[in-house]
């Protein structure tokens, strides 16, 4: 699993998959750091920039998940991983893990926001730490359906289309019935930059986030199935 996870990061940081998602999302936060927090708002709230974040990660974690598996059935590797000694299921765990190590990365670059509104005066820490751990768990989730879409499909470009319209159509579930406010991660993610870690929304990320990685390996493991 650890050798699927090395491979996986090799992958994107001996590419440019890594760099572009690491800097379109660091150059988009610094423009609203710069313009919001700075500028307008001239606020400490470190807190606030994730707000955005969060809709910047709608558009951006599909760039490192929609190679997962659709890249390995384009280049005909897909068999090498069904018969691989691993099972399905660390693989698609080993894929998660790399892609959430990447956002991981990216997120302690955010601190450098952090280090600059020390400066002037320090910014709440607790609030800070909730908001860093909702941020987390949200990138999960989506990482997670973005592995997910690109199971289904070996074209990456369809893959990343996929993972980006379930994404925004989640937005506005709530909106059609309440039925459907616990199925908006972003609206979930909400409460964290308040610093409040609330249980169920908690919960249900991580709930989404495993679900979604079972319905990839429910769906490999029907493809080798038939193979």
């Amino acid at each position: 699993m650890i050798a699927v996870i090395k491979k996986e990061l090799k992958g994107y940081f001996l590419s440019p998959i890594g760099y572009i998602f690491i800097g379109l999302f660091l150059i988009m936060m610094s423009l609203i750091f710069t313009s919001e927090i700075l500028g307008y708002y001239k606020s400490n709230n470190f807190e606030y920039i994730f707000f955005s974040g969060a809709t910047i990660l709608t558009f951006v974690i599909p760039v490192i998940t929609m190679r997962a598996f659709s890249e390995e059935r384009k280049n005909g590797t897909e068999q090498l991983l069904m018969t691989s000694p691993l099972s399905l299921t660390r693989i698609v765990l080993a894929k998660f893990i790399a892609a959430t190590i990447v956002v991981v990365i990216t997120e302690i670059c955010t601190l450098l926001y952090f280090a600059v509104l020390s400066y002037y005066s320090m910014p709440n820490i607790t609030i800070t730490l909730c908001t860093l751990l909702g941020f987390l768990l949200l990138a999960m989730s989506y990482i997670s359906l973005g592995i997910f879409a690109s199971s289904i499909t070996e074209n990456q470009i369809v893959a990343f289309i996929l993972t980006v319209g379930l994404l925004i159509a989640s937005w506005f579930l709530p909106e059609v019935n309440s039925i459907f406010d616990n199925f908006s991660l972003i609206n979930i993610f909400s409460g964290f930059p308040y610093g409040q870690i609330n249980i169920a929304d908690t919960v249900t990320m991580i709930s989404f986030t495993a679900l979604c990685l079972i319905l990839t390996i429910i769906v490999l493991q029907r493809r080798k199935s038939v193979q």
